[in-house]
């Protein structure tokens, strides 16, 4: 069984061998042993803090086979975003350049330098090891985590965004990125990519052009990517759409890649996602449909993929004696669970 848990100072190797895995272009996972450290350092004692409302919390979680240990997969959110460094993006808009004496009308598409997200929490450091791409696990390390920010709300903010991995190639060339870096900088992009994710963003400030940039003067190249995501995010993409999340014209500044955003309340498996006591039964809980259920707590949070069986009338879940263990619930103790799949 794969289980969701918060990251340990233990977890640093296999942490390590999932941001080699991951590649150019994961910027919230560098190869870098200090970041790591800082990050798994990080989220323990966000984890131990007693929150009222967010602040510069960031929690990293990991999928464990509760058969081998082997961790195979990681999972991020940061309560909000903005609040130490300034978090860009590009926002893409129209202008409208008319003449009545000319008849002329043209509507021309712009990137404004931005930082509208300041204070949002984002769903971050997503990846699942090649090896463990099966059955729900993907949906399970994504979905668990609008059940855990809805039943400990006072931890994120009402808004909750997701940067999209945009366009790069196997070398880690960005079409959009070329363009800048042929324009305004001088450096290639695993390296803009690497000096954010380890923090050093000044960069950006001091070197990204100030005003709106015409669309219509890059080139076909970048122009191609604004918006788009990198092949292996599509699936990722795809399962937040049907959260009801969507994209509102912000980009990534780097690769042009889309962020989009929901409101927490709205995420479709926190909104239709319940709470109820537990009764342990093998029996009743194998004739259940399929949930992603977790635990209500903080630090010892676990969160699976099960069978429930679900008694609306006495609001009670019935659940297995390895899916209670895993939760690591007795008996009458709280779930929060949502269905694998929507029934339309």
């Amino acid at each position: 069984m794969k289980v969701i848990r918060p990251i340990q100072t233990s977890d640093y190797a296999a942490l390590l061998d999932i941001a080699n895995e991951s590649g150019i272009g994961f910027t919230s996972l560098p190869v870098n042993e200090d970041l790591l450290t800082h990050k798994i350092n990080q989220s323990v004692l966000s984890f131990a803090k007693d929150i009222n409302e967010p602040c510069d919390e960031s929690y990293l979680f990991v999928m464990e086979e509760t058969d081998s240990g082997e961790v195979v997969g990681t999972s991020g959110i940061a309560s909000t975003v903005g609040l130490d460094d300034a978090f860009y993006h590009y926002h893409l808009s129209k202008v409208v350049h008319a003449s009545r004496e000319l008849n002329i009308y043209n509507t021309v598409d712009i990137l404004t330098l931005c930082n509208d997200y300041t204070g949002v929490s984002e769903i971050c450091t997503l990846f699942l090891r090649q090896s463990a791409r099966e059955g729900n696990n993907g949906r399970l390390l994504s979905k668990f985590r609008f059940l855990f920010m809805m039943e400990h709300a006072q931890r994120f903010s009402d808004t909750v965004i997701a940067e999209m991995r945009g366009i790069s190639d196997d070398k880690g060339k960005s079409p959009f990125w070329q363009w800048l870096e042929e324009h305004f900088f001088s450096m290639d992009f695993p390296t803009a990519d690497y000096l954010t994710g380890i923090g050093q963003k000044q960069f950006i400030a001091e070197l990204m052009p100030k005003y709106p940039i015409y669309v219509s003067l890059l080139s076909k190249q970048a122009q191609a990517v604004i918006g788009k995501v990198h092949e292996k995010t599509k699936p990722a993409l795809q399962l937040l759409e049907q959260e009801g999340f969507i994209c509102r014209g912000y980009v990534d500044i780097f690769d042009g890649g889309p962020t989009v955003e929901a409101n927490l309340k709205h995420i479709r498996t926190a909104q239709m996602s319940c709470k109820m006591a537990i009764q342990i039964n093998d029996r009743l809980a194998v004739q259940g449909r399929e949930y992603f259920a977790i635990n209500t707590k903080i630090e010892e949070f676990r969160g699976v993929c099960t069978r429930l069986n679900i008694d609306d009338d006495q609001d009670i879940a019935y659940i297995s004696q390895a899916a209670a263990d895993a939760l690591t619930l007795t008996e009458g103790q709280d779930i929060r669970f949502a269905p694998t799949t929507f029934r339309t």
